[in-house]
Order: C-alpha cells, then sequence, then structure tokens
C-alpha cells in the first residue's frame, strides 16, 4: 500500500521546484569551478553544507519532536507527522517519493531562488546547493532508514554503510524509548556527539 497526498498535484509540483532550486546552485558551482580553475574551495564548501546539513536535520528534529502539537502555528502539520511517527514509524516507507519532499522543497525553494538569481561565487553555490539538497532530500534518508535492507536500492544500502547517509541501526536507535537520541537524519555524523554530549537533552 502506498500512502499518497490528498493534493498530489502539488506536491509533485513542490518538489520539482525545490529540485530546481537546488540544481542551480550545483550546475553554477561546477560551470563556475571549470571556468576559474578553482575546485578545492568548492568541494570544501560542499562538504561543509553537508555536515552542517546533518546538525540542522538533528536540531529541527529534536525541536519538533518535542515541541508543539498540531495546532502549532506554520509548524503544526510537520509537529503531528514527526511525533506521531513515533508511534506508526513504518508508515514512511509507503509514502510516495513526492511526498516525502515536497513540504522541505518548498521551503528550500523559498530560501535558495534568491541565492540562484543574486551570486555566482562557486563556494557559495557549492555551499548552497549541497546544504539545501540535503536537507530538502533528509526525509527521504529518514524513510530509507526505515526500510529493509534488501528492498533498498543496493547504492542506497552502500551509502548507509559507509556513513554517507544515516544507517538504519543508527536511526533505529532513535525509536526507542524515551526516542531522545540519534535526531540526525541526514548522515547521522552528529549523532554520537550530540548524544554523548548530552546536548539535546538539556
Amino acid at each position: 500500500m502506498t500512502l499518497v497526498c490528498s493534493q498530489p498535484g502539488l506536491t509533485v509540483h513542490g518538489w520539482r521546484l525545490g529540485a530546481s532550486a537546488v540544481l542551480v546552485p550545483l550546475a553554477k558551482a561546477m560551470v563556475g569551478a571549470a571556468h576559474s580553475h578553482i575546485w578545492l574551495e568548492p568541494m570544501l564548501a560542499g562538504y561543509l553544507g553537508f555536515i552542517l546539513a546533518d546538525l540542522g536535520s538533528g536540531i529541527y528534529h529534536w525541536g519538533i519532536d518535542n515541541y508543539g502539537d498540531g495546532s502549532t502555528p506554520v509548524f503544526g502539520n510537520q509537529i503531528e507527522a514527526f511525533q506521531g511517527h513515533h508511534k506508526w514509524p513504518w508508515t514512511i516507507t509507503r509514502r510516495q517519493f513526492a511526498n516525502n519532499l515536497h513540504a522541505l522543497a518548498r521551503a528550500v525553494a523559498f530560501v535558495v531562488l534568491p541565492i540562484d538569481l543574486a551570486c555566482n561565487d562557486p563556494v557559495i553555490n557549492a555551499f548552497a546547493g549541497v546544504c539545501s539538497g540535503c536537507i530538502m532530500f533528509s526525509q527521504q534518508f529518514h524513510a530509507w532508514a526505515h526500510g529493509t535492507k534488501s528492498k533498498l536500492p543496493p547504492l542506497v544500502v552502500a551509502l548507509q554503510d559507509a556513513g554517507l547517509l544515516v544507517s538504519r541501526s543508527q536511526h533505529a536507535a532513535h525509536h526507542r524509548e524515551p526516542y531522545n537520541s540519534n535526531y540526525c537524519i541526514v548522515s547521522g555524523v552528529w549523532n554520537e556527539l550530540l548524544d554523548k554530549n548530552k546536548f539535546l537533552r538539556h
């Protein structure tokens, strides 16, 4: 069974808009790096974007897991979905790809489109493209962390095993009571440090 959004057209257009907004700075970063023959700085900026996206996903996940409810302005739907996710964690694997991405994709497009229009710096574009792309796809990475290894694409399993995507075993720890650890859902690289120092438990 696949769960679908009540407005599938808006869902698909939302994630496509976000994907377009992310692809533009990535393309501009590559073209700018090729033109200037400077590759190291954009690559480092992209890596920084990847690392910070994981940290951001954890802090955001912690906030909506622990504060507010379905009636909270602006974030109510996401809060309700994330808090309900602890009761029915498997449902995320039954949602369509676009349904997992559309809400974050629209927010990403809103933030990144001005950068797309105003900036030609390959370093800034590399950071913006990778960071926003990882944030946009974080819910899909999260869904894959709930997947069964035999049913996941081999590339996804390889990236999870390499620590580039949050692993199934690491995220499973988040779903053990009291649900107060392993919040980061991009790569999970921050989870050990944050949990060891009880940063998100205070």
